[in-house]
């Protein structure tokens, strides 16, 4: 079961990894593990969300969005939105982009530096809406109950996380943006860039979450119509034509899911860039991380149960924010990229660890 499960992103681990040494050495290595388990702790709640969307399809769809949807999620988010946020930042083709990236590491280098605090900025308030959104959340689980809870409560003011997020940005852009970090060494004042990509950032979260939020309430409708059209049945001893529901209703639940997991997507390729700016580790990182999401999708469908590790999701979310603020302040200052990686490990191992704690407390009580 486990081997027929996760043997696809085994093996792509140990080729990802076999990669990793060959182009960036074990740096590259480390670079690209570490990518690996964020990419799958920041997504864990994605293959938990898309479990049981899954379960609720027929085989086909479910096959659909297992094969199609995974190409789109490797290929498309992991492989070609770097490159794309790359092109942009630093005003290149995508195709001089990985060009360079390939052949000529210090040109590319040199433009990443200088594309850098427009990544950050942009990345930076996506994820910082991504974490505000969460903790102002009112959520019947609470890790850190000491601040989620009061958290919590602020959360029930309209707005209040944009209002934050729009204030941290302009004090980003007053204090970092004034002497940021560029190749060679030297600093320059790129606080109107930082702004407008700050918001840009913003308004592509607002974006993202619409789109999900639309495909949620089309999905809620054609679950209603289904139970409407079940009850109507057993009223007058008719048999539901099930073909022509799961079509439909599985239609509305692949473009969701589509949606979905490309807004999942956005914190992992975008958390990426603050542990490193090579595409190619991005990628390699990303795409390990990415066929684990869709293996545990898998599993947890065929065991028809979810993960008893409930507050994984909170650590990712932490660590998305750690993430957030790391970018941010890269602006200005330079961080490791092992230290930037093992920020996030340290709060997810600790999630964890909490989690297994509070399932044996249960068992015990």
């Amino acid at each position: 079961m486990l081997l027929k499960t996760f043997g696809w992103s085994f093996a792509v681990t140990v080729l990802g990894l076999v990669a990793a040494v060959f182009y960036g050495g074990w740096t590259g290595f480390g670079v690209v593990a570490i990518l690996s388990i964020l990419e799958i702790s920041v997504s864990f709640d994605n293959a938990v969300v898309n479990a049981g969307i899954l379960k609720k399809m027929n085989a086909f769809w479910q096959k659909i969005f297992l094969t199609v949807g995974v190409l789109i999620a490797v290929f498309g988010m992991r492989l070609v939105f770097p490159v794309v946020i790359v092109a942009i930042s630093a005003k290149i083709g995508p195709i001089e982009a990985v060009r360079l990236a390939l052949d000529d590491k210090d040109k590319y280098q040199q433009l990443v530096t200088d594309a850098h605090p427009s990544i950050a900025a942009f990345g930076g308030m996506f994820l910082l809406m991504i974490f505000l959104d969460f903790i102002f959340e009112d959520r019947e689980i609470k890790w850190l109950g000491w601040l989620e809870r009061p958290l919590a409560k602020l959360g029930k003011v309209d707005m209040l996380s944009v209002c934050i997020a729009l204030i941290v940005l302009l004090v980003s852009a007053m204090t970092f943006a004034t002497n940021a970090h560029q190749h060679g060494g030297i600093h320059v004042g790129k606080t109107e860039t930082v702004l407008i990509a700050g918001i840009a950032g913003l308004i592509t979260y607002l974006i993202v979450g619409g789109l999900s939020g639309y495909f949620e309430n089309k999905l809620e409708e054609e679950e209603e119509r289904e139970h409407e059209a079940e009850e109507e049945a057993k009223r007058s001893g008719k048999k539901v034509p099930a073909v022509v529901m799961a079509g439909k209703a599985a239609f509305f639940m692949f473009l969701y899911l589509e949606v979905l997991d490309a807004s999942f997507s956005f914190d992992g390729v975008i958390g990426a860039f603050a542990i490193t700016n090579d595409i190619v580790l991005m990628a390699l990182g990303l795409a390990i991380g990415a066929m684990y999401v869709r293996s545990l999708t898998v599993y947890l469908v065929r065991q028809g149960t979810l993960d008893d590790y409930v507050y994984l999701e909170h650590g990712a979310h932490y660590a998305i924010g750690a993430l957030a603020v790391i970018l941010l302040v890269t602006i200005q200052y330079e961080i490791h990229e092992v230290i930037t990686g093992l920020v996030g490990v340290v709060l997810i191992a600790w999630s964890f660890f909490s989690s297994v704690q509070r399932n044996r407390r249960l068992v015990g009580g």
